[in-house]
């Protein structure tokens, strides 16, 4: 089968002909993939920057964000049957664990990150993964069109599902980064809220991505925008901002934007937050980590997914193009997400 291989860091991946992944485990499946997203998570491994942290064998495939159908499952599966379609958990997790247990099986002592991790990805024909990562699509979802919310989607509904207590009506959130993670922030903010929504970003065509998203204002990053921030609040701040760039200065304006009493929710990363501990004493602002939520908020996910509450704005790209997808995401031209289609 084709994948998509990362043989040395600061080097491109390459496609190449590999062997089908096989079952190791009763409670494993194989995924015929029909999706995988692109997500600069993948740019910053082929950077080397994920290399201490997780320290995968080179080469591997990459790919966290898999959507597909089944082909083949182990011996103990029950929950899936070949001819399913699904997306897949990034974390496959034991469901063991104290973390497990409490339902936060994205913390799981023994969960693995295929694309990530040492494991094999999903920018590839076929993924083995476990049954237990598996979220069954309702009947005419295509793979391709949900693929990437299986991290990327997974991760800003994660993030606004937390603040969920802190933006009841009369509150505001801004939005910082509009793209492949940001315009589903602004989504399921728009679903689960009833705060005012504040989109801002660097690039007018992100903006316009996050007014047809739901945003009620947007905001160009020129060099005003914090005294436009100022004005929408009246001078006040966001009571949540969540930062989904979080590097390049982004962060220590994310943090300018948060009200006193307010909380900074940080997605992207990359950048070093600096701040006065007297801001966070007197103002008693709170900084919030974020990463890629629980099996049930996939679960959610693809509910608003299926109610057209949330749709993931995506560009397609063959496999065969895997390295025109990496440079567009890099170099700003993808508006939502890039996803490869094998």
């Amino acid at each position: 089968m084709k994948a998509v291989r990362l043989y040395d860091y600061h080097k491109p991946p390459t496609v190449e002909e590999v062997p089908e992944p096989v079952l190791r485990g009763a409670l494993d499946v194989i995924v015929q993939i029909g999706g995988a997203g692109v997500c600069r998570t993948d740019l910053h491994i082929i950077e080397g920057q994920w290399d201490q942290v997780m320290d995968p064998t080179l080469p591997y495939t990459l790919g966290h964000e898999n959507a597909g159908w089944i082909v083949e499952v182990g011996a103990g599966v029950t929950n899936v049957a070949v001819g399913d379609a699904v997306i897949v958990h990034p974390q496959p997790s034991c469901g063991l664990c104290f973390p497990c247990r409490c339902g936060e099986d994205m913390l799981c002592d023994d969960a693995y990150f295929p694309g990530v991790s040492n494991h094999d990805g999903g920018m590839a024909e076929y993924l083995r993964t476990s049954a237990r990562a598996c979220v069954k699509l309702h009947p005419g979802t295509e793979p391709a069109d949900v693929a990437a919310l299986a991290d990327a989607g997974l991760t800003a509904y994660h993030a606004v599902r937390k603040a969920i207590p802190l933006l009841p009506p009369g509150t505001t959130a801004v939005v910082q980064g509009i793209g492949g993670l940001g315009h589903i922030g602004i989504q399921a903010l728009a679903a689960l809220t009833a705060t005012t929504i504040v989109a801002v970003d660097t690039n007018p065509a992100a903006l316009e991505l996050g007014s047809s998203s739901g945003a009620d204002h947007i905001v160009l990053a020129d060099g005003s925008h914090l005294d436009h921030i100022a004005e929408i609040t009246h001078g006040r701040g966001a009571d949540v901002v969540f930062d989904f760039v979080a590097e390049g200065g982004a962060e220590q304006d994310a943090w300018s934007m948060t009200a006193n009493g307010g909380s900074l929710y940080v997605i992207g990363y990359g950048g070093e937050l600096r701040a006065a501990t007297a801001d966070f004493v007197l103002g008693q602002r709170n900084v919030v980590g974020n990463s890629v939520g629980s099996h049930r908020e996939l679960v959610e996910l693809m509910e608003l997914a299926h109610t057209g509450r949330i749709a993931l704005h995506c560009q397609r790209y063959p496999l065969d193009a895997a390295a025109q997808a990496f440079d567009d995401l890099a170099n700003e031209r993808v508006r939502g997400r890039a996803v490869l289609v094998p």
